[in-house]
């Protein structure tokens, strides 16, 4: 039993020393060098202080420079005009600097056509003392042709049809469009011929609320030619200036949805002899895909104008060029924010500075 006692207390010694000698094994094999403290570094500095030399350390190095996020040449610019001048600062215009505008502009979602009919207007009238922003800002201008406005009726009630996929505005632009009416003196009427959505007709009745304007409104799933036809009777018995008809918010993809469309205006124009206007809501965030909608909604319905939602962002906006390019259908609206007052008419100069000093 004695000689058990003494074998274990001799192992554990043995032990306890080898551990202070060479260390925790993790340490000891760091970067190939023994750890400060083990006793094998413990004997090199000792022998290095007697032959002379400094004890051995670590030396510090710089962080390496930082990586570019460009390659070199090229520079990292902000905003549509910033890409702009960075284009023609170069030197003289060249084929890959009218290459680069024509980039810039689709990126924008001007469209490709657009694009390609703008940058062309822009090389042929270009000097080199001019400044390119405010060229293209001259051009996108001249593209857009001049401002226009709502055709309305005077002396009769004039009916405006608003179209639109949802979740592009179309209520909010409605009830924008109901207050600005009403600020120039008109006693405006709201039909809800979207009867398909839930809470559409809670929320069309908000607006006017706000807007102080009166609605017509049935159930939910009413026939919507049945609650326009009922909107233009009751418009005129309350001797109102507009109506302005919300429709359901149509998947331009589904045939027999814009049928129903067609039919609602059939309805109106039976009823009120004609519809004055009939305005597409475009998401300006919408890109490219603003381009098939337009072209469907007015092979359905004809559309006369685009009123652009959603320019309170970083919205850009460029498809109103394609869409004016690919169907002439000028936009006579713009939505800049979520308020009652956040609507007016559409101004192309205003908007071509916009796009291109963004």
């Amino acid at each position: 039993m004695t000689v058990t006692i003494v074998v274990v207390a001799a192992l554990v010694v043995l032990g306890v020393g080898l551990f202070f000698l060479i260390g925790p094994p993790r340490r000891a094999r760091r970067k190939g060098r023994p750890p400060p403290d083990s006793g094998r570094a413990i004997a090199e500095r000792d022998a290095a202080a007697r032959l002379g030399f400094e004890p051995s350390r670590q030396i510090p190095t710089e962080p390496p420079p930082a990586i570019p996020a460009e390659a070199p040449g090229r520079v990292r610019v902000e905003g549509l005009g910033n890409r702009i001048r960075a284009l023609f600062a170069r030197g003289a215009p060249t084929t890959d600097t009218w290459q680069g505008l024509e980039e810039v502009l689709v990126r924008a979602d001007v469209g490709p056509r657009a694009a390609e009919r703008i940058v062309r207007r822009v090389q042929e009238g270009f000097e080199s003392a001019a400044d390119p922003v405010d060229v293209l800002a001259d051009q996108i201008a001249e593209a857009l042709g001049d401002g226009t406005p709502l055709h309305l009726r005077r002396g009769d009630l004039t009916v405006l049809m608003v179209v639109g996929v949802n979740g592009a505005g179309k209520t909010t632009t409605i009830g924008k469009l109901a207050a600005m009416l009403g600020r120039e003196g008109m006693k405006v009427s709201l039909a809800n011929s979207d009867t398909f959505r839930a809470a559409a007709s809670e929320q069309l009745t908000v607006w006017a609320g706000r807007a102080g304007a009166h609605v017509v409104s049935q159930a939910r799933g009413a026939d919507p030619g049945a609650v326009a036809y009922d909107a233009v009777q009751a418009a005129r018995a309350r001797g109102c200036d507009v109506l302005i008809v919300d429709t359901a918010g149509r998947l331009h993809t589904r045939q027999p949805l814009m049928d129903e469309l067609a039919k609602v205006k059939r309805v109106l124009q039976k009823a009120a002899g004609d519809v004055e206007e009939v305005l597409l809501v475009l998401d300006a965030t919408t890109g490219q895909n603003g381009i098939q909608q337009a072209r469907v909604f007015t092979d359905a319905v004809q559309v006369t104008g685009i009123a652009l939602t959603k320019m309170d962002g970083t919205a850009k906006g460029g498809i109103v060029l394609a869409v004016r390019e690919e169907l002439g259908v000028p936009v006579k609206l713009i939505g800049t924010g979520e308020t009652l007052d956040d609507l007016e008419p559409f101004d192309p100069r205003t908007f071509a500075d916009r796009l291109v000093r963004s």
